[in-house]
């Protein structure tokens, strides 16, 4: 994408990337009244849009109606015989979907005026940016203001390097030309689960490796134990406490993994491909004297600032939670705040977290271990979904709504929620969180039968044993 700029026009504000950060901080902007420009070195949408929120859950859904009809089509009086994928159909799809939301990204900077360069950015000075371009041609542009908001990329790892075909990342995962029949997993963070649950749909023989206690190890201990026993229910192999020994490509047709599991066992397992998906690494820019973190991270102070006079930072790019909507909520502080002096940028602190594999995972604020760990006194409402007509009458009766509590108050601390259509339902507890409300406060509305919603008033209930359809 590229609509231009004016030779010669004086910015505002340069914005160096055009992800969930980047076009959003620039989109802000514009709407103060400022001139923006935009440097995108690929597509507008960052990863996120191209490369990992929507054309994954472009995939789960396409992996969910085939699952749906092929494995399930008996249980809702649907006869289906014969049913197939058309693989090569079904990643066009995908990416398809990518390109119609980077077009409307386009339409946004055109609706706001915002030109865009693309290219390859750089801070050589203080208000300048160069870009290079992919024919080696650079322009320059200078503004007072410049927002880095370059986000991350898929960190490789020197003993499994990537080679696009047998060991790959997330990003060669949405594009493979050819559908994998086994495939091995290494990291079950978001995007390891996710696609692991997306491959499983489409029958490929998945083993999910973890090296720490629990797959999905960052959310609630009775959240992780519940999709562990799903995935495990569904034929999907995970392998929690596991350790990868060694990695090998065979001839650029199948991968062999040495693996010690939990009990100590050593084991080798070969597949079509392996993913390797154990976090991520930022990008920076090259900018003279731009201070960094222990971790390589984009050092910012409270008001987004980097040590370079001008130029703030927002997004993946300076750490913290790495989702895209603490990166859009981050630009639109920064922005706010370099327009505005008086304007105090706020930092997120209550941020919801999602998983759509199946159950889907959702929760917002403390964890119970983390309430244990520091001695907080709290109480538990837990309440399972096949107690809710709603999910029995949708034949999705797995999982649970997890509400923690303080004990004395009463104040919501932590939700989590697994189960069908749960990245939907944590809207209500974090707001709830945000606006300091009680287990009374949630007692006293009136939640819509039959709807999934009913689980968190019962876990509410539960929290003081007094659960109705327990």
């Amino acid at each position: 994408m590229s609509m231009g700029y004016n030779a010669g026009m004086s910015y505002d504000l340069i914005v160096i990337g055009g992800g969930p950060a980047g076009y959003v901080g620039a989109i802000r902007a514009a709407q103060l009244g400022k001139k923006v420009v935009c440097v995108e070195r690929e597509r507008v949408g960052g990863t996120c849009l191209n490369w990992g929120c929507i054309p994954t859950k472009a995939l789960l859904k396409n992996g969910e109606v085939y699952n749906t009809l092929a494995r399930r089509a008996a249980e809702f009086g649907i006869s289906a015989e014969g049913v197939s994928f058309d693989w090569s159909a079904v990643i066009a799809r995908s990416r398809q979907i990518s390109e119609r939301l980077s077009g409307g990204i386009s339409f946004l900077f055109k609706k706001n005026k915002i030109d865009s360069v693309t290219g390859e950015a750089s801070i050589p000075a203080a208000g300048k940016v160069e870009v290079k371009a992919a024919d080696g041609t650079v322009t320059t542009l200078e503004a007072p203001n410049i927002l880095i908001a370059t986000g991350a990329r898929t960190r490789e790892v020197p003993v499994f390097p990537f080679n696009g075909s047998t060991i790959i990342g997330s990003k060669e995962a949405l594009t493979l030309n050819k559908h994998p029949q086994s495939m091995i997993v290494i990291g079950s963070g978001a995007i390891g689960t996710e696609l692991s649950y997306v491959y499983h749909c489409f029958g490929t023989k998945v083993t999910l490796v973890e090296a720490l206690p629990r797959i999905l190890p960052n959310e609630d201990d009775d959240v992780s134990q519940a999709v562990e026993r799903s995935f495990k229910k569904q034929g999907i192999t995970c392998m929690a406490g596991a350790r990868v020994e060694s990695l090998k490509d065979n001839d650029g047709q199948s991968v062999t993994a040495v693996i010690t599991a939990k009990n100590g066992k050593t084991q080798e397992i070969t597949a079509d491909v392996c993913l390797v998906a154990i976090g991520v690494v930022p990008v920076v820019p090259n900018a003279a004297g731009l201070e960094l973190t222990e971790r390589g991270f984009i050092k910012v102070d409270e008001r987004y600032r980097t040590n370079l006079q001008g130029v703030y930072a927002a997004g993946d790019c300076i750490g913290g939670i790495m989702l895209a909507h603490t990166a859009s909520y981050e630009a639109e502080q920064a922005v706010e705040g370099m327009f505005d002096s008086e304007h105090v940028p706020a930092h997120p602190v209550v941020v919801p977290g999602c998983t759509y594999c199946h159950p889907q995972v959702a929760s917002v604020g403390k964890r119970e271990r983390e309430l244990k760990e520091a001695g907080v006194e709290y109480k538990v409402g837990k309440f399972p979904f096949q107690a809710i007509g709603r999910a029995v009458a949708g034949g999705d009766t797995e999982g649970f709504v997890k509400l923690l509590f303080g004990k004395e108050h009463g104040e919501l601390l932590g939700a989590h929620i697994v189960g069908d259509n749960a990245t939907e339902l944590l809207t209500a507890p974090e707001l709830a969180l945000n606006s300091e409300l009680t287990d009374a406060d949630l007692n006293a509305m009136i939640y819509a039968h039959p709807t999934l919603s009913e689980a968190i008033h019962e876990a509410v209930l539960a929290a003081d044993g007094r659960a109705i359809h327990a």
